[in-house]
């Protein structure tokens, strides 16, 4: 539920929805959600001073329901 959630925000956001891919990961001690983007759209997603990345970080920790949860946003153009 989490990562539709912060899909559907994200792409609400985006110039390019269709290039938006969120994947939930897990390790040890939180849930990681990474959210990848056009290179185009980071900035939007980031915002001034990473208001927007902190923004969406807030929401989806409300969502949460107290269970630690990470949001990584990346561009489309890394590689891992």
């Amino acid at each position: 539920m989490l990562a539709e959630a912060l899909e559907h925000l994200v792409r609400g956001i985006v110039d390019s929805p269709e290039d938006v891919k969120v994947a939930m990961k897990s390790n040890r001690r939180s849930d990681i959600i990474e959210v990848r983007v056009n290179q185009d759209d980071l900035g939007r997603v980031i915002g001034r001073q990473g208001r927007t990345a902190r923004a969406l970080r807030t929401v989806i920790a409300a969502l949460a329901d107290g269970e630690p949860v990470r949001v990584d946003v990346v561009d489309t153009d890394r590689r891992r």
